[in-house]
């Protein structure tokens, strides 16, 4: 299981169960619950409590998921215009289209990401090989991480630890609305760099160029990004898909990082990591991604305009339960286990060793015809 292995090289006291839903509650708006209807004790195992994530200062909550949907769908920037976006690689809900809505997403739709207990939606820009097709990547990892909702730093860092609200939605990354400006900033964000299994052949780059002259068939591109850490505590989104969120910046007194004083909540942040497997016959100089044609000609390195999207739609239960059992607790939880003697077992759309049709033809937007078509399938 190499490639498993690989992915997951990429990518004190808990509050009790009903406060920690009060507190959810209070902080998302009042976004009401919606059953699914899952048989939740079906989809769960027997697992040993994961050992103590201490030195590090974060709990963490990891689990893989399998390429989903390929769709120019974007439920959240282009939500009810199907087909308006550029080319989207879906990972998590099956179901995940132009008109989700929270209240869909958790009604509904098989799910990439472990099993149905986490039905969230995760999109990013298709990956395509210069020669008409889409590379679908053969594993994601995923995996969030805060501090302990008892740590002291959580009141001085900002103004308290919280849980992902519910329905909680955005867009993270290189960003669509200042396609013409240089990013510097989002070296810090995401990164590209050839691995070996285990082993980084270079060094992280913010854009694909440097590291596809180096992968070699046999080993894999991995891209990695991260979210935004800090909340405003209010909005579950936001007219740029953006702003209700915010990055940790360093106090000019302290020296320490801290979320600013316009959101003041720290939720968990997640990394999501992704590897695409180089083979033979591959011309990786070629890969770039589908939202690389919003990039000016001045701009445009394969890779520069990775970006990624996120609609909360997990089952309420099983998220306050890796919240409490994994992250305040400070485990260190992989695998979908939830840190309380339970994981989530494994569905059948957990990603193997390589994925299947691992080069599918660029397809047709139905929507907005063959000139939408030819602009996704080459540079």
């Amino acid at each position: 299981m190499k490639m498993l292995a690989l992915i997951w090289v990429l990518a004190g006291s808990a509050l009790s169960g009903d406060a920690r839903e009060e507190n959810l509650a209070r902080n998302a708006g009042e976004v009401r619950q919606v059953p699914s209807g899952l048989p939740v004790a079906s989809l769960l195992g027997p697992k040993r409590i994961p050992p103590s994530a201490a030195p590090d200062v974060v709990g963490a909550f990891r689990f893989l998921c399998g390429p989903g949907q390929l769709s120019y769908d974007d439920p959240i920037v282009y939500r009810g215009q199907p087909g308006k976006a550029h080319l989207h690689q879906f990972f998590g809900n099956l179901g995940a289209n132009a008109h989700s809505t929270y209240e869909s997403l958790r009604k509904s739709g098989e799910s990439t990401c472990q099993n149905e207990l986490n039905r969230s939606a995760y999109w990013m820009p298709a990956m395509l090989d210069g020669k008409g097709n889409v590379v679908r990547p053969d594993s994601v990892s995923i995996y969030y991480k805060r501090r302990p909702a008892s740590d002291p730093v959580c009141k001085v860092a900002g103004k308290d630890c919280v849980g992902i609200p519910r329905g909680l939605r955005f867009v993270f990354g290189w960003d669509q609305t200042r396609p013409n400006e240089p990013q510097p900033e989002n070296t810090k964000l995401f990164n590209f760099k050839c691995v070996n299994v285990w082993t980084p052949t270079t060094a992280a780059f913010p854009d694909m160029v440097e590291p596809m002259k180096a992968c070699k068939p046999g080993q894999w591109l991995s891209a990695t990004i991260a979210t935004p850490q800090c909340w405003n505590g209010v909005d579950l989104d936001s007219s740029n898909h953006r702003s209700h969120l915010a990055d940790m910046v360093r106090d000019r007194n302290s020296g320490k990082n801290a979320c600013p004083a316009s959101h003041p909540y720290i939720i968990p942040q997640f990394t999501m990591g992704v590897g695409y497997s180089i083979e033979a016959g591959d011309e990786p100089k070629l890969w770039h991604l589908s939202s690389d044609a919003m990039l000016p000609p001045a701009l445009r390195r394969p890779g520069a305009s990775f970006h990624s999207d996120y609609f909360e739609a997990w089952e309420d239960d099983i998220r306050l339960r890796w919240e409490a059992g994994c992250i305040d607790k400070l485990l260190n939880c992989s695998d979908g286990d939830l840190g309380d003697g339970q994981i989530l077992s494994r569905g059948k759309h957990y990603p193997q060793r390589q994925v299947s049709r691992r080069l599918v033809a660029v397809p047709e937007n139905a929507d907005h015809g063959a000139e939408h078509h030819a602009a996704n399938s080459a540079r």
